[in-house]
């Protein structure tokens, strides 16, 4: 039996006092990529926020590797391996490149270590090394996502979570983008992905799950989800 790396089980999240997201259960295989998928405001953003501590869970469990961490804090959710990269993407502008992805490192205590992931990131996103010295808000939209993942790297996550990573790019950088989450999941990365460019989304992951106001409707593979009419017609335009 595959071992699960996430899995939320009937999980209620709700924003000022309205259910945002309702019974909601999904599973993420180790090493696995899952995406899910829906139009804004289907609670997307609020599930993962959700999971990563950011926001209450009412009802519910959340589940890292067989642990139960709803009710942690997000610090003590990032030390046991859950990592989420958020579409605001929250650089610190003055900061130096490598300083950001440094303050990715603030839980790892070998300075080796430290190094050698700074390496791993500027081999997948040699742009980032160009730009080490530079302040993070001199950076394009393309690059500051590079960034914002890099930062999510720099801690070796179990389960990285991206909130929407391609919003905001030209079309070569979304390319760029998905080129980039294809090599880590190649590398064994295991990968949550809230996106709404639903084509590449599909092409890249394992499994997926479609969230309508809040509730799940409709989740299978990338082969059953991509055949499904109502995929067609409300996400890919067909």
């Amino acid at each position: 039996m595959e071992q699960l790396a996430l899995e939320v089980r009937e999980v209620e999240i709700r924003y000022r006092g309205l259910p945002v997201v309702q019974d909601v259960s999904i599973q993420v295989k180790k090493g696995g990529t899952v995406t899910i998928l829906g139009a804004n405001g289907a609670g997307k953003s609020a599930l993962l926020r959700g999971i990563m501590g950011a926001q209450r869970i009412w009802k519910g469990k959340v589940m890292l590797e067989g642990r139960e961490i709803q009710g942690l804090s997000t610090e003590q959710i990032v030390k046991l391996g859950l990592v989420y990269v958020p579409e605001e993407r929250m650089l610190f502008g003055p900061l130096s490149v490598e300083d950001n992805l440094k303050l990715g490192a603030y839980l790892l205590d070998e300075e080796n270590l430290v190094r050698e992931n700074l390496e791993k990131v500027y081999g997948l996103f040699p742009k980032l090394r160009e730009r080490k010295d530079q302040a993070a808000s001199t950076l394009s939209g393309g690059e500051q996502q590079m960034l914002a993942i890099g930062r999510g790297l720099m801690s070796n996550p179990k389960v990285l979570m991206l909130d929407e990573p391609s919003l905001g790019l030209a079309p070569l950088l979304v390319t760029e983008l998905f080129d980039t989450v294809r090599r880590l999941k190649t590398s064994g990365m295991t990968i949550l992905l809230v996106e709404q460019n639903v084509k590449e989304a599909l092409e890249i992951a394992d499994y997926g799950y479609v969230l309508q106001a809040g509730r799940l409707v409709l989740e299978g593979t990338k082969d059953e989800l991509i055949s499904s009419d109502m995929v067609k017609k409300a996400y890919l335009g067909l």
